[in-house]
């Protein structure tokens, strides 16, 4: 149904309450860069009204450290923009300190915890090599 996938890959060693904050937030990064993805508005039987969803199923994968950093290169050098979270971002407060210590890092010596993407669904998959559904 779709030509794309949408896809978040975490690291497998966090903690539940670090899995569920980091999916919330790489989830708003992508639904920022493609707003079309986000349906129309949901009402119940008794008519309340319910905000959007998103209208493209999101995959939530696992994997170890090595093969998200793996992941993270394979979309950088394939030019796939992409949410990103490190794991200093878990000790900071805001939306302003967030981005100031991700600032810190390049690629190389990240902790990345999580990543989430969206393109052409064979770019994913060979992007997202290693991962594994989420359990």
């Amino acid at each position: 149904m779709f030509d794309t996938k949408f896809a978040i890959v975490l690291r497998e060693d966090l903690a539940v309450w670090q899995k569920l904050n980091v999916t919330a937030f790489l989830t708003s990064g992508i639904v920022a860069q493609f707003p079309e993805i986000i349906g129309e508005p949901y009402r119940d039987r008794a008519g309340n009204l319910f905000n959007p969803l998103s209208i493209q199923p999101v995959i939530v994968l696992s994997a170890d450290g090595p093969t998200l950093v793996a992941i993270h290169r394979r979309a950088l050098e394939r030019g796939v923009t992409t949410s990103a979270y490190v794991e200093e971002m878990f000790a900071t407060g805001h939306d302003v300190a967030n981005r100031a210590v991700f600032a810190e890092f390049a690629p190389d010596d990240a902790r990345m915890v999580g990543i989430a993407l969206r393109a052409e669904k064979k770019l994913i998959d060979k992007i997202t090599k290693g991962a594994r559904m989420h359990a």
